[in-house]
Formats: structure tokens, C-alpha cells, sequence
């Protein structure tokens, strides 16, 4: 397990990297990353990302899986119609409750 900034962490298990941000944007070293397997980023205002932001960060460090989480309002949609030209990122939208 990795420590970053802001509350975040890459764990690591069975040969694949998991990326969990915390409370954060999508920040210089968040996009930086490399060999993430699967990223868990969060996407509600005013704390964390916009869907925007989501799919930039995204898009800097390519994560095949992405789970976007604790977006209640912000609803997941935008960000699969943002992510919807980048077949290299799967968006795996899970219901929050």
C-alpha cells in the first residue's frame, strides 16, 4: 500500500494496482500516475470533482476500470458521455446508497 496526497492511496494485491482518491481534484500527481489497473475517484461538489474533472484525470492516467464514487446528485451519466469516445477506460457505475 502507497500513501499519496490528499487522502489517497494505491493498493496493491495478486500483480494489480488500485488507485483510491480521497477528497481531492484531479491534481498534477493524481494524473501522473502509471500502471493503475483500476481507479476509484470521487465526483461531487463542492469536495471533490466535477464529472469534467473525473474524465480529465482519467484520461491523463488511462485506468482500464474506472468506478466513479460518492457522486450522489452529480449523477454518472455525464461522465460516461464524456468517457464515451475513450474505449480504453471502462466506467463501472455502481448504485449509491
Amino acid at each position: 500500500m502507497t500513501f499519496l496526497g490528499h487522502g489517497s492511496l494505491v493498493l496493491e494485491f495478486g500483480g494489480k494496482q488500485v488507485y483510491i482518491a480521497g477528497d481531492t481534484e484531479n491534481t498534477a500527481e493524481m494524473k501522473a500516475l502509471t500502471g493503475i489497473d483500476a481507479a476509484f475517484l470521487p465526483m461531487n461538489l463542492p469536495y471533490t470533482m466535477t464529472p469534467a474533472m473525473v474524465a480529465d484525470a482519467a484520461r491523463a492516467f488511462k485506468p482500464p476500470v474506472l468506478y466513479p464514487y460518492r457522486y450522489g446528485d452529480t449523477g454518472a451519466g455525464e461522465l460516461m458521455e464524456l468517457l464515451k469516445d475513450t474505449p480504453a477506460i471502462e466506467v463501472r457505475v455502481r448504485r449509491m446508497r
